[in-house]
């Protein structure tokens, strides 16, 4: 079977926020059975939390086929369809441990590292993101109202989320903080446990350092003391001099947030980067 990647783009559906392929589309291209694969999933269940495959509602199939005319034939089904992740995508290769498979995988997910790029390149900062948004993604038609996962890399490159919008601004913020290397650096006048929640995706080895309000932290011994037990030194260090909220990596990327992390998505805020090294080394000069 030929794979051609703009057939497999077309197969990419965004769902509950994600980008997921179904079940039946990875079964053709793997060239088995859907209820084969799904056998052979279900046999490994450790192997897929519900952020590697999950299952469609009887709404979110609905929604689906009035969508994607090519899906009709799920209508009349009574089976809702298992939807896989990026990550299950990979997964997959592992337990059918095929060379079909293997081959497969690596063109699925360089298709999927393509449009990541395509819409961090194109998608629009929008004012609402529904519950579910369910779309065919087409390299060549408009991305509108389309959940993503911010790439942050460009000069004076900014979002803003909007109330309610809290799985958009924690993944966001979660993939800023995964992307230190060394050194993390949060200044925030007011942190709490859901702070060090969100703190806890930096790498294993990344130092961190907390710049917040003597008086604003609701963080007690034990849950600091629980943190650097798991994800290694925590340095908390008071001061009254910064209002705005900022993150420092790798003490090289300046980011502003404008609000607290542990309140993302709660109101209106924006994140943005800064690469003026001026002010990274003026704020570093203060801390």
């Amino acid at each position: 079977m030929n794979i051609n990647s703009d057939d497999i783009r077309k197969r990419i559906y965004a769902i509950r926020g994600v980008q997921v392929m179904l079940d039946a589309d990875l079964a053709e291209l793997y060239q088995v059975n859907t209820k084969a694969l799904n056998q052979s999933v279900k046999r490994n269940n450790n192997r897929f939390p519900p952020n590697f495959c999950f299952q469609l509602t009887l709404e979110e199939k609905e929604e689906l086929v009035t969508n994607c005319d090519r899906l009709a034939r799920l209508k009349h089904s009574s089976v809702c369809p298992n939807a896989f992740t990026e990550s299950g995508v990979a997964m997959l290769s592992a337990i059918l441990r095929s060379d079909i498979a293997v081959k497969t995988s690596i063109a699925i997910m360089n298709a999927f590292i393509s449009l990541r790029h395509y819409l961090a390149d194109n998608a629009v900062v929008f004012q609402r993101l529904d519950r579910i948004e369910i779309k065919q993604l087409e390299t060549d038609e408009k991305i509108n109202r389309l959940f993503k996962h911010l790439e942050i890399h460009k000069s004076n490159k900014a979002v803003i989320f909007f109330k309610g919008q809290m799985w958009d601004a924690t993944s966001c913020i979660e993939e800023i903080i995964g992307k230190a290397e060394k050194s993390l650096i949060l200044i925030d006048s007011y942190v709490d446990k859901g702070t060090l929640d969100m703190l806890s995706r930096k790498k294993p080895a990344v130092a961190l350092e907390i710049h917040t309000s003597q008086k604003n932290c609701r963080l007690n011994e034990k849950e600091i003391n629980a943190f650097q037990g798991q994800y290694g030194k925590l340095e908390i260090n008071y001061t009254d001099e910064f209002h705005d909220r900022f993150l420092i990596l790798d003490k090289k990327m300046l980011y502003h947030i404008g609000a607290s992390i542990k309140d993302a998505g709660k109101k209106a805020f924006e994140i943005s980067l800064n690469e003026d090294e001026k002010m990274l080394q003026s704020l570093l000069s203060r801390i």
